[in-house]
């Protein structure tokens, strides 16, 4: 177990955290939400023992081991992918070395006998025989190719690292997981697998996550933070969703009945209470006016922007034809023969587990990349606005925020361009922030705010929910939904796939592309039963053999 005993936590004269009290037991997954900037990853530090509190301790059960995802992709460059997921335990680890320096050495003398045979028994106790396989596992449950267990991380790519990183948080099975945003950067077989993963884990696991699909399965509680204190909900993220808004309902509606017998009293009291034969029963109800207090019903700091992109022409019914299309990059083949045809009222999501190949395909279709064989074709009625998975270049200037989305406008009004930025949560005095100083989620937010400005009737988005928090996903999310034309985009987020996505394209291993109109949801049912038919036939033709 481990608690928040009076957490107070104090950044100059702001309290982010005040008096917070918290138990995270055994056998429970809590799903840690809040707006940005309510302190979901600082309290994950407090609770590590990361950041001193203020006031207040952190308790954890002695004996018990808390394990963490760390955020520094570059900690561990010049060690092996195993070693690394081994340090997970940080005892085993010191072990398994000290273990290798004594028997290396050429003089091993009685006492460095007796100290291996030591260390061996503790090496037995923690299953450190197993601790290679274990780690494997892990490996290969996230995606990472057993050809890459033993090469030095520096070698592996970023979203490899990322789950190298997570393999070290799970490793050893740790009495207390800390994991703050894991989906990152995984794609959705990896996700799929941490789900079940944590699960079947039977310790304490507090978690942040933006992804409201994964929260709704894997977490039996909920710890919203907001205004610098902490509630604990039973259930999951939608059952918070529901008991808040039931909440926050119920407190209106009595609210309501005190404010009408407040009224009903007054009323009474000002028409009596002069009258010597009713004072008695004026000075009563005076009393009970006293005794009447409303319930203090604080608005969320949660803050919703306002999507809404409203195409400037009806889209035709030829949208896009794409004939062929083939892409190598250094050797690899990225794309293959890629072919395929849109309607005016397709919404299609790409998935698969290579990143780069629909990178490179939403590239192409906005003639940022060449393909190396094939052609595509845009109708004549189509407009596109493109949200581009890497926005570095898009923000390496010196503008401010109005004067960089004035350059997208087609009207150069400020007032009109700040209408759009104001939906987008961008106060007036935020127009004069300069977009290189901006962090992760304002530039998405700038960025939809380029998409909605433009008025295209066909949207391409590439990662659009990285680095923004729920509310934003969630006003995304309904955006494209409503959204009149079409959408091309790749996603990790399983609801905001499900939920918008009409079509589903998976560009396969090798760069082929499977094509099926239908939900996500359906197409991973179809995809599982295709695949047990696949491991059936080849385990049936093992028999036969």
């Amino acid at each position: 177990m481990i608690s928040a005993n009076n957490v107070t936590l104090r950044l100059g004269k702001k309290a982010l955290f005040e008096d917070v009290n918290i138990k995270f037991t055994e056998g429970n997954c809590y799903g840690l939400i809040g707006a940005n900037g309510a302190g979901k990853s600082t309290f994950l530090r407090i609770l590590s023992g990361n950041l001193e509190t203020t006031k207040g301790d952190i308790a954890i059960t002695p004996g018990q081991r808390l394990s963490v995802l760390e955020q520094d992709h570059f900690k561990y460059d010049e060690y092996p992918v195993m070693d690394t997921v081994i340090m997970g335990n940080e005892r085993l680890y010191q072990i398994m070395k000290e273990k290798d320096a004594i028997y290396a050495k050429e003089d091993f003398s009685d006492e460095d006998g007796i100290r291996a045979s030591e260390l061996e028994g503790e090496f037995a106790e923690m299953d450190g025989w197993e601790a290679e396989s274990n780690a494997a596992m892990l490996l290969n449950g996230l995606g990472i190719d057993t050809e890459l267990h033993y090469s030095i991380m520096k070698d592996l790519n970023g979203s490899e690292k990322v789950k190298v990183l997570l393999a070290k948080a799970l490793f050893g099975n740790p009495d207390i997981l800390l994991l703050d945003e894991p989906t990152n950067h995984l794609d959705l077989d990896a996700i799929a697998w941490l789900e079940e993963f944590l699960i079947n884990f039977e310790n304490t696991v507090i978690v942040v996550s933006h992804d409201r699909y994964f929260l709704n399965k894997v977490c039996t509680h909920t710890a919203d933070i907001d205004y610098g204190k902490i509630q604990l909900y039973a259930g999951n993220y939608d059952f918070w969703y529901e008991s808040s808004q039931l909440l926050v309902k119920q407190m209106k509606e009595a609210n309501k009945k005190k404010e009408e017998k407040i009224k009903e009293l007054q009323e009474f009291i000002s028409r009596f209470s002069a009258n010597a034969s009713k004072s008695k029963q004026a000075t009563s109800r005076k009393k009970a006016l006293e005794k009447i207090e409303l319930d203090e019903i604080k608005p969320s700091s949660r803050k919703y922007p306002y999507v809404d992109f409203r195409p400037e022409r009806e889209i035709g019914n030829e949208v896009l034809a794409v004939e062929g299309i083939s892409k190598t990059i250094d050797g690899e083949k990225i794309l293959d023969n890629v072919s395929f045809i849109l309607g005016r009222e397709d919404k299609v999501a790409f998935v698969g587990g290579n990143e780069l190949a629909k990178t490179v395909l939403f590239k192409i279709l906005m003639g940022e990349m060449e393909p190396d064989d094939g052609t595509y074709k845009w109708g004549v009625t189509t407009t596109q606005a493109y949200f581009p998975k890497d926005s570095t270049e898009e923000f390496n200037n010196d503008l401010t925020i109005s004067d960089w989305l004035t350059g997208y406008s087609p009207v150069k009004d400020v007032t009109y361009v700040r209408g759009f930025l104001g939906r987008m949560l961008f106060p007036g005095e935020d127009g004069v922030k300069k977009v290189k100083i901006l962090s992760g989620g304002e530039k998405v937010r700038c960025l939809l705010s380029k998409m909605m400005i433009s008025a295209s009737n066909v949207l391409i988005l590439d990662e659009p929910t990285n680095h923004l928090d729920m509310e934003s996903i969630t006003a995304l999310n309904n955006g494209l939904i409503k959204f009149p034309g079409v959408v091309l985009f790749a996603s990790h987020d399983h609801q905001f796939v499900q939920t918008t996505a009409n079509r589903i394209m998976e560009i396969m291993p090798g760069g082929a592309l499977i094509d099926k109109i239908t939900t996500y949801d359906e197409y991973l049912e179809s995809d599982e039963m295709a695949r047990k038919r696949f491991v059936y036939t080849a385990n049936k033709e093992d028999d036969d053999n």
